[in-house]
């Protein structure tokens, strides 16, 4: 029964967490991809390559997770700020304002209000709508940690040709199964915005080959400039 609680609450923070997980996947695929094929397209040593590769994945992952974890906490706070909004007596005011800044003429403004002002619930989505906010909130851990495992996880697609076979066939292997990777989050990213899977699926295939072809036209340029 607990396991079965604890499968249930992993789901439920998986399909919450979807968004953040294949935003880290991509953005971890993406950041070694370019490393490594930098690194590999100036050295015939795979012990160079994983270094870089799993030092940049293990760095980048834990930015990652930073970054994230602040970014839900500020959103998180900004909400609830909103929402404590509708029990001070400013409240009606605070609403006024926003309409005006959205846009919404005075007599526009003041219909809406009217309309609301009675109702404090409505008040508080009205201005988490209009402040970009969410009446559910996130946890900044939970997406943290999901960021931590995605982007890094991802990041190990790219490095484990190299872990496996010689360089001079990981680069070649490598390559396929990262644009693999890169098809699959693109329609991954399809799905969850709704958009058009072709399209998408091109921006991100293009995205991860433009970070392979900087990464090697950088690592070229530096070993001919250094060697």
């Amino acid at each position: 029964m607990e396991l079965g609680s604890t499968l249930q609450r992993l789901r439920t923070s998986f399909v919450n967490s979807a968004g953040t997980i294949v935003f880290g996947m991509e953005d971890g695929t993406v950041s070694i991809f370019g490393l490594i094929f930098g690194v590999a397209a100036t050295t015939t040593d795979p012990k160079a390559v994983l270094i870089a590769g799993a030092s940049g994945a293990a760095a980048a992952a834990v930015s990652m997770m930073a970054g994230t974890y602040l970014d839900v906490e500020t959103t998180r706070d900004e909400a609830k700020a909103i929402q404590a909004l509708h029990a001070a007596p400013d409240s009606i005011a605070s609403l006024s304002n926003r309409l005006a800044k959205a846009g919404l003429t005075a007599e526009q403004s003041e219909a809406l209000t009217g309309a609301v002002q009675s109702n404090p619930k409505a008040v508080t989505g009205l201005l988490l709508a209009l402040g970009g906010g969410s009446g559910n909130a996130q946890n900044p851990l939970e997406q943290a940690l999901w960021m931590l495992v995605a982007d890094f996880l991802a990041a190990a697609i790219p490095i484990l040709p190299f872990v496996l076979l010689p360089i001079q066939h990981a680069r070649i292997v490598s390559c396929v199964v990262t644009i693999a990777l890169l098809i699959a989050l693109g329609l991954g990213r399809a799905q969850i915005a709704g958009r058009s899977a072709v399209r998408t699926v091109a921006e991100t295939v293009s995205i991860g080959v433009a970070a392979a072809l900087a990464g090697v036209a950088i690592g070229l340029a530096v070993d001919h400039s250094f060697g």
